[in-house]
């Protein structure tokens, strides 16, 4: 936690310095447009989705993480002005009436998988399509996995930069590390150092593909050390998932019900247990992704008992699910529910919920990777070869206000901290981030806690034909959604311009490695080696 007067020192500089900047444009704006590809009739060619516009939001009720209070929030160049009761302008503004409703900053994703080449296919939804939703559904901000090209990080941030040209908010990216040698070791300083990446994902999964051993984990571990970037692990055993798979085609299991069968809760646990236990002995931080299981909740319970430092990351679908649907005798349905680590059986979702109602577990995340139906049946006679993902992007704002708040698992403050807040400070951009306050970026929503959603693939904003929540109804609806000071979702209507969104750099050393280097001190000094020995004349 940084002092509160460094940071109110610095906050107050950096609100003073953009308030005073110019208005900016998108130079790129338009470059999609004449493919058609805007969303609303007003989506290319109109300032009011291009650039910020000056906003009033009135009398409505401001939530932050560390409180909630009555007041107007004033917007212009893209930033947050003020946070303060009956604030008058006289500009010309756009004035938003929240009474009765919450002014939250917008959701954070830290976990998604846009434009993802992954078992002989891509994704359905792109930087554009996918951001769409997501802003549809109240996130303004996610952080998105770069897959290496053939082992080169800079090969692989290459291509997502490109990916990402259309995209339409601010997002952020992580590293995938799928092999080591000293050249990917160079590259990861590149990667901190000048292309804004502060955290590096490593699969314990995926034999064949993306999986590393241990020895590369430690080494990996090492190295995210040394640079102040966090370590990831998908947390599966992928020797014995690879042994449980061919278990069930011997056994003549073939279809969606194979793939759960194949990489039970246990092995979950065991590597997430063992991720754990190494980044102890490098003394690391560690992000452990799509939580999924009791077996993993109780290692992240243990480990942070102890005092390590391990997040815990739930994902939408974890909470909301069980992995009852794989069962289904329909392939497409069962098969839409087919992810990794997969969904589990009813009472894991009441596990997770708990763990996150309790600081268990920390933020909530998506893992959105969306395919189509007919991608799905890639695997009708295989599941091996079902692409691995569901949806979430659009959905995981209403989801956790329905499923945590409107059950009193965790107050509105708290809402706000596990969609926005804390993945703001893991990453290291907050309160540029995750704030309702004077300096933060102006990317808010305005929640009405008396309104309804009902979850379809006929009204969501992603390309997929289909979705794990349909039908799904809940309380609480995103009215308003406003990105980078643009109100880009109001009436039910999207005003999104591909191109317009920003690639937000992650600096290094954020606050979960504060006091690292005493830890490493105090661990030297309890050696008590090495022990220094009389040599014998003889």
């Amino acid at each position: 936690m940084e002092s509160s007067c460094m940071s109110q020192m610095l906050l107050h500089l950096f609100s003073l310095a953009l308030v005073l900047s110019t208005f900016f444009s998108i130079s790129e704006s338009n470059q999609f447009c004449d493919a058609g590809i805007g969303y609303g009739e007003s989506a290319c060619g109109v300032s009011a989705s291009t650039s910020p516009s000056k906003i009033l939001i009135k009398g409505g009720t401001v939530v932050n993480a560390h409180g909630e209070e009555k007041a107007d929030v004033y917007v212009g160049n893209g930033i947050i002005i003020a946070v303060k009761p009956n604030i008058k302008v006289n500009d010309e503004v756009t004035v938003l009436d929240a009474t009765g409703k919450f002014v939250m900053p917008g959701g954070i994703d830290p976990h998604t998988h846009l434009a993802f080449e992954f078992m002989n296919t891509e994704t359905v939804d792109d930087f554009f399509s996918g951001q769409a939703a997501a802003l549809a559904g109240g996130t303004t901000m996610h952080i998105d996995f770069v897959i290496p090209v053939n082992g080169s990080l800079t090969a692989g941030f290459e291509a997502y930069a490109k990916k990402a040209k259309k995209s339409c908010m601010d997002h952020g990216f992580h590293m995938a590390i799928t092999k080591w040698d000293e050249v990917v070791a160079k590259e990861m300083e590149i990667m901190v150092k000048e292309k804004g990446i502060n955290s590096f994902k490593f699969f314990m999964a995926y034999k064949g593909a993306l999986m590393i051993n241990d020895e590369l984990l430690l080494e990996g571990f090492k190295k995210c050390k040394s640079l102040g970037a966090l370590a990831m692990v998908h947390a599966e055993n992928g020797d014995a998932v690879y042994e449980g798979q061919k278990r069930m085609i011997e056994l003549g299991i073939t279809g969606p019900e194979g793939h759960t069968l194949s990489r039970p809760p246990l092995l979950e646990g065991e590597a997430t247990a063992r991720a754990i236990r190494l980044a102890g002995f490098v003394n690391t931080p560690l992000y452990v992704v799509h939580v999924m299981s009791i077996d993993a909740v109780e290692e992240i319970a243990r480990a942070r008992k102890t005092g390590q430092r391990v997040i815990g990351e739930p994902i939408a679908a974890g909470l909301a699910l069980d992995g009852s649907r794989v069962w289904d005798p329909d392939f497409v349905t069962a098969a839409k529910y087919v992810m990794s680590p997969p969904l589990r059986a009813s009472g894991h979702n009441k596990a997770l919920q708990a763990a996150l109602s309790t600081g268990v577990l920390q933020l909530v995340g998506t893992d959105h990777c969306s395919f189509n139906s007919t991608q799905k049946a890639l695997g009708i006679d295989d599941f091996r070869k079902i692409p691995n993902g569901v949806n979430g992007i659009e959905e995981r704002m209403h989801l956790v206000w329905d499923i945590m708040v409107e059950s009193g698992q965790i107050s509105v403050t708290d809402y706000v901290r596990v969609t926005s807040t804390e993945c703001a400070r893991i990453f290291n951009i907050y309160p540029r981030k995750g704030a309702i306050l004077p300096g933060s970026d102006a990317d808010i929503i305005i929640l009405n806690p008396n309104s309804s959603v009902e979850i379809s693939a006929e009204s969501h904003h992603s390309r997929s034909d289909t979705n794990v929540y349909e039908g799904r109804k809940g309380k609480g609806k995103v009215e308003v959604t406003i990105a980078g000071g643009r109100i880009v979702w109001e009436n039910d209507e999207l005003k999104v311009v591909p191109g317009s969104g920003k690639y937000v750099e992650l600096p290094p050393f954020g606050s979960l490695f504060n006091g690292i280097d005493k830890l490493d001190a105090m661990y030297l000094s309890s050696l008590q080696a090495p022990v220094k020995r009389f040599k014998s004349a003889a």
